[in-house]
């Protein structure tokens, strides 16, 4: 097995928004940075802008793809350190236009991806005492709206796992926490579909990557579970 000489940090749900922000967050702090994605044309990009990086071809909601990719992280790279679960189904609509396929599909990588991947990296972090497992959530996880018949409760499941995970695994030095992105987050498209709305009104990746970062640095005495990130503009 590889000894990675810099701490290990994995990044499920690479992209141009939250995830890019996330690998360059942590690359910046000394981590090996490892970015997943289910799509090749994905991780190109974040390859090249991470050269030293590692880069998978891996879907969050499949059993077999996510134990083969982290055994190869185990193996290629060394134990994980930080896992940060930004992997997310966007899926909208309402209780009479979503399909099932999309209902369990939004569930597969919420919250049974957000298992598969934590059950990979549980055994080393409890061995050394040590370790964190950030979940990128979002507002509809405390309300369902009327688009998000899918997606709310997806997100639902998956901040009830991450509260589990927490009360068993905070004892154990692992520190389980979890993000509530409140608002649009600041991408290409978002920008497309909304024209007209100030760059003000956008969550930052960034942003949302410091609030991981210091997440992971925080002192256990004062863990946080549980923390929101909106634009300060953001009527709530």
């Amino acid at each position: 097995m590889v000894q990675q000489s810099k701490p290990v940090a994995v990044i499920a749900g690479g992209g141009p928004g939250n995830g890019a922000a996330l690998a360059r967050r942590f690359a910046g702090a000394g981590y090996a940075i490892v970015i997943l994605s289910r799509h090749r044309a994905t991780l190109a990009p974040l390859q090249a802008e991470f050269p030293e990086g590692w880069t998978f071809e891996c879907d969050v909601g499949d059993q077999t793809s996510v134990e083969e990719t982290f055994a190869r992280i185990h193996r290629e790279v060394g134990d994980v350190e930080v896992l940060l679960y930004n992997a997310g189904s966007g899926v909208f609509g309402d209780v009479e236009n979503i399909t099932f396929d999309q209902f369990e599909q939004a569930w597969r990588v919420n919250a049974y991806g957000a298992l598969l991947c934590s059950r990979q990296v549980m055994p080393s972090m409890t061995k050394k005492g040590a370790g964190a497992i950030i979940f990128i959530g979002a507002t509809a996880s405390r309300r369902g709206g009327i688009k998000s018949a899918a997606f709310a409760p997806a997100k639902a499941a998956q901040r009830s796992l991450a509260e589990s995970m927490a009360r068993k695994l905070w004892p154990q030095g692992i520190h389980v926490a979890l993000i509530i992105v409140d608002g649009m987050v600041d991408l290409p498209r978002t920008r497309t579909a909304m024209p007209d709305k100030p760059v003000e009104a956008f969550v930052t990746p960034a942003g949302v990557a410091e609030i991981a970062y210091q997440l992971s640095v925080q002192d256990k005495q004062a863990w946080s579970f549980e923390v929101e990130a909106r634009p300060f503009g953001e009527t709530w």
